[in-house]
């Protein structure tokens, strides 16, 4: 079954006009018709939340105004030190829509880097995925397809059937999979997100005999979905591959390809009709839409070698999501950079070396293992550097060690000007040579020096 739009079906819409302006948009640009995409009802467009009109705080960074924002949550991180830039609800659990489909994507991408997938492996569709409704690429029953087809069916098309596909190859029934998306997202510390399908479908519209034995829905936070934006990019930096592309055809037979919901795409600033709403640096992440979460956004780009993650939920209309976005972002990279404070491989002033017991050498230097950066405001003054470091007891470190030993940590806290809370983090310190076992005549003579040094310093003591 091809993937067309019903025409008829749209003329009942009450976005029957959006509609049409859509395909027409999409005749222009590939000269063939649009297929179904986006978790949604095209009957029915009542946002039914409603509440992204309602007044919000929006809190920012230091002395920074934040924009005005129409919208249920958002948040803006810098996911190399976790700072959160921007935040407006976001800690609020609520229905994520196809933004789900984020984890599905994690885990299918960790079942492929743990060898257990291969993107050219067979997937059979059974029942649950021929039935799934919305966003879909009509899979039928027996059908089958590569994990790398339904992969680029579920991130840029946010096809529905494609997705559960993909659960039961991984799980075996989609509430199975379902469970390890809940433990992942624990496991990430996502700690106001309960999963129920693959999808982001509400439970009424999962296929009869498929609906989990709750009455519970999926619910997300911007915070969370922001954090599973974040383990993406760490742990599958190749994520471009696939959330980059404008277009695909599914199958050779079908007259259209599935279009990528991502107007922002960078590629898009070629696209007469999607110019406005191309980001520089933008190349992910995923979109979500049914009528009770309204339209949602987690929203990744990089420039002048600083990443941001965006979310916003609960926008009003599919444009609105995606200028919304480009506000949360401009504000970021508006206004602040990441800066390192200190260098891979530093002297610690006062902590230059630690004692070693057992060793040919009885101590050895230390220097930092990683780069230390803070994100700060663009042109900060007055850096404020402070340190703590934690040292392993000298009893404990005793010989043979290697280079680049662990023998501490140091926190850095970070205060700048414009920024209310200094940030903080945590790096090893490590040995820069190795130290080698001292053998018992040298350890011998070192205990007798030991001894009459002491005894000498007791004598001169008393006078």
């Amino acid at each position: 079954m091809k993937a067309n739009i019903s025409q008829n079906k749209y003329k009942k819409s009450q976005v029957f006009k959006k509609s049409v302006t859509a395909v027409m948009l999409l005749n222009m640009m590939y000269m063939s018709a649009l297929p179904v995409v986006g978790n949604f009802d095209p009957n029915v467009v009542t946002f039914a939340a409603g509440a992204a009109t309602e007044a919000k705080t929006i809190t920012g960074t230091g002395s920074i105004n934040p924009p005005s924002l129409a919208l249920r949550s958002a948040i803006l991180i810098e996911p190399s030190t976790g700072q959160v830039l921007l935040s407006m609800n976001p800690d609020e659990p609520l229905p994520p829509a196809s933004m789900t489909k984020m984890m599905t994507e994690y885990i299918v991408a960790e079942q492929v880097k743990q060898g257990k997938l291969k993107w050219t492996d067979k997937v059979t569709i059974n029942e649950n995925a021929s039935k799934s409704i919305g966003s879909r690429i009509f899979l039928a029953q027996g059908d089958q397809h590569t994990v790398e087809e339904l992969y680029i069916a579920m991130a840029v098309g946010s096809a529905n059937d494609a997705t559960v596909a993909l659960a039961e190859r991984v799980s075996g029934t989609e509430q199975d999979f379902v469970k390890l998306m809940n433990e992942t997202a624990q496991k990430m510390g996502m700690k106001n997100t309960y999963f129920i399908n693959s999808t982001g479908l509400d439970r009424k519209d999962m296929p009869t005999g498929f609906q989990p034995d709750t009455d519970r829905e999926t619910v997300m936070t911007a915070r969370d979905a922001a954090t599973l934006a974040g383990y993406i990019i760490k742990d599958h930096p190749d994520y471009t591959r696939f959330t980059t592309i404008q277009s695909y055809k599914f199958r050779p037979t079908d007259k259209a390809p599935i279009i990528n919901y991502n107007w922002m795409l960078e590629a898009n600033k070629n696209i007469t009709n999607f110019r406005k709403f191309a980001y520089p640096g933008l190349d992910g992440m995923k979109t979500g839409h049914t009528n009770n979460a309204g339209n949602c956004f987690t929203g990744t780009a990089e420039r002048d070698g600083m990443r941001l993650i965006s979310v916003v939920m609960g926008a009003d209309s599919d444009e609105h999501r995606f200028t919304e976005t480009a506000k949360v972002l401009n504000y970021g990279f508006d206004n602040f950079e990441v800066k390192q404070v200190v260098a891979p491989k530093t002297v610690v002033k006062g902590v230059e070396n630690v004692p070693v017991t057992k060793g040919t050498e009885t101590e050895v230097p230390i220097v930092t293992k990683d780069a230390v950066s803070f994100i700060v405001p663009k042109g900060a003054s007055n850096p404020k550097v402070t340190f703590t470091t934690n040292i392993t007891p000298a009893s404990s470190l005793v010989a043979p060690l290697k280079q680049g030993a662990k023998v501490g940590t140091i926190t850095y806290t970070y205060k700048t000007d414009g920024v209310d809370k200094g940030q903080t983090k945590t790096v090893d310190l490590v040995t820069t040579t190795a130290v080698e076992e001292g053998g018992w005549f040298r350890m011998l003579f070192r205990a007798i020096g030991d001894f009459f040094g002491d005894l000498f310093q007791g004598i001169k003591n008393l006078f």
